[in-house]
């Protein structure tokens, strides 16, 4: 075994290691899922910009900018950080003040448990296509560095985050959210600043021209490549958890924007890598392998280490990240309303864990039949979350419009309209299923029962 794998094995357990040190502290279903909504201002900022600061902003970006410049990167890390700053602006301190613990409690209050319930249904693929997009990426960084096939890299990386995920729940997942958001940090700016020793910013402007030059076509317009990560963004249930951790609303909003701030500030190293490494791996290598390939080629082994713990580090941050939420989904708002008042609190930490488990596995499996981390991003962000954000949209600011019917048609337009126009390969297929799941809400709006739920203002099921 080399000293590269065994360093980074090392710095597996080490998190690992936190995790198990944690793992008593939930006693609560908040406190597994909410970390108790104690998070302070470092906790709260480096747990929503680790969650969202994944393989995709390393690699992805990296690879769209090495491969068609500039404008290929409108997504990620501008998008995405847009996103998370509209959150933070619009929505953070309404879903704070609610005593929420997921989305869906959120709907179940407006709507009643029916649409508690599809609502989970529909989001729960989402957090699942993201989960695999990240063991995909920890088993490509595990087997380039180990003899190792892929499949059994993905598959160590899988159980190691099954276990880190399953353990700890939010209030290990916020701890080491901070230690890898500084690591990962550390990593970049020092391959930035390897970059510029290296005369990188001399030769950019040449290389960055030569990517747009090559570039294929954009197949979609600007306005529908930004909607999907900025409305994607606003509508997961990933960032929500994060809002709804931190202990009061004014951080919550704050905390939220800063972090935005900090994503897309060290989002665009990963930009300047890609636009500039022509100039010495050349222009012909694989995209996704650009920025593993000029780490290795350019830093010292122990830098090199340094930047492989902190690629792990946006990895383990967003996978665990999004394992909860489809535990917590899957728990909480589909299984756990079925056993009712029988359901004891020791029960309901069990049947999280179980879940976390049991969707640990699928996205393994989800990840084995994948052939691009960036396309599965992208159906992650798309799939359902425009009608998420038209009933989130409803139920904070316009809350006397519509009712059941109305919610089931906006969620159900918004998952079969992008389903069918990503299909025929429609230019707009997300700004499609966005004004599909408005006109659908809009259109039933005067008929059915305006709720199924007579829960005033805080939730009956904490």
């Amino acid at each position: 075994m080399n000293g590269t794998l065994l360093a980074l094995l090392g710095y597996v357990l080490l998190q690992l290691a936190v995790v198990f040190l944690l793992a008593r502290r939930p006693q609560t279903e908040s406190d597994y899922l909410l970390a108790g909504r104690s998070l302070g201002p470092w906790l709260a900022v480096f747990s929503v910009f680790a969650t969202w600061f994944g393989a995709e902003t390393c690699i992805g970006a990296t690879a769209e900018a090495y491969a068609g410049g500039l404008g290929a990167v409108a997504a990620d890390p501008f998008g995405y950080a847009l996103g998370i700053v509209a959150m933070g602006l619009v929505f953070a301190a309404a879903l704070r003040r609610r005593g929420l613990l997921t989305l869906a409690d959120l709907f179940r209050h407006r709507w009643g448990p029916g649409i508690e319930r599809l609502a989970a249904l529909v989001m729960i693929p989402s957090s699942l296509l993201w989960a695999a997009a990240q063991v995909r990426a920890f088993g490509q960084v595990i087997a380039s560095v180990s003899e190792l096939s892929l499949i059994a890299a993905t598959g160590l990386a899988a159980l190691v985050v099954i276990i880190y995920t399953a353990v700890g729940g939010m209030w290990a997942d916020a701890w080491t959210d901070l230690v890898q958001g500084l690591v990962l940090i550390l990593g970049l700016v020092l391959l930035l600043v390897v970059f510029a020793l290296a005369g990188g910013f001399e030769t950019l402007p040449e290389t960055a021209a030569a990517a747009a030059a090559r570039a294929p076509g954009r197949d979609r317009p600007l306005i529908e490549v930004l909607a999907v990560p900025v409305f994607g963004t606003i509508a997961a249930q990933e960032l929500t958890s994060r809002v709804l951790s931190m202990r009061d609303v004014t951080l919550a909003r704050s905390a939220t924007v800063a972090a935005g701030v900090v994503y897309l500030a060290v989002g665009l190293i990963p930009v300047v890598v890609g636009l500039g490494a022509a100039a010495t791996l050349g222009a012909d290598l694989e995209p996704e392998q650009v920025l593993s390939r000029y780490a290795q080629t350019q830093l010292p082994p122990v830098l090199y280490v340094v930047f492989l713990g902190a690629l792990l580090s946006a990895i383990l941050s967003t996978l665990s990240g999004a394992l909860l939420v489809a535990g917590s989904l899957a728990a909480r708002n589909l299984i756990a309303p079925l056993a009712g008042e029988r359901i004891t609190e020791r029960g309901r930490l069990r049947l999280n864990r179980a879940a976390v488990v049991v969707f640990g596995v699928i996205a393994y499996l989800i990840s084995l039949g994948s052939e691009s981390l960036y396309a599965l991003v992208e159906q992650a962000s798309g799939l359902a979350s425009a009608g998420v954000l038209v009933l989130m949209v409803v139920a904070i600011f316009i809350p006397a419009l519509g009712g059941i019917a109305s919610a089931a048609a906006a969620l159900l337009a918004s998952v079969a309209v992008y389903t069918l126009a990503s299909a025929l390969d429609w230019t707009m297929p997300y700004l499609a299923s966005l004004a599909a799941a408005a006109l659908a809400y809009a259109a039933l709006a005067p008929f059915g029962p305006r709720s199924g739920d007579t829960v005033p203002a805080r939730f009956s099921r904490t």
